[in-house]
């Protein structure tokens, strides 16, 4: 997962290129995606059912590399959530910007009582 959104492209450009100060959110969150987020954020965003965003919690890059240090647990489906193609971070819990998305490996149909896991040291952000 290295996809940045154009909300983070901005920020990179303006930050290292341009002088502007940027303030980096205190933590991030894991949001899940029925489709394609996009670098604009446009995607459709998983909803209800006892659905919200999960902090997540990374190592120290190494190589251009990170990837979560804690297993991201999303509540249990009290409602079909569909199936889930993408991951977003995003610097809030509700609302907020997205950071960074990509697709999952293996789409996966979260129904009625089912739960979603990113076990630890799953999800890999690469800047290379």
């Amino acid at each position: 997962m290295s996809m940045l959104s154009d909300y983070l492209e901005a920020a990179l450009i303006n930050t290292v290129l341009r002088g502007q100060q940027y303030a980096s959110p205190v933590k991030v969150y894991a949001g899940l995606f029925k489709s394609d987020p996009t670098d604009a954020g446009t995607g459709v965003e998983v909803s209800g059912g006892g659905y919200v965003r999960q902090e997540i919690t990374f190592s120290s890059p190494v190589d251009g590399q990170t990837m979560n240090t804690l297993d991201i647990l999303f509540p249990v489906a009290t409602a079909l959530w569909g199936t889930i193609t993408h991951i977003g971070i995003y610097d809030a819990q509700t609302g907020g910007n997205l950071l960074l998305y990509g697709p999952l490996e293996f789409e996966r149909t979260i129904d009625i009582s089912s739960q979603f896991k990113i076990p630890a040291s799953y999800l890999i952000i690469r800047l290379k």
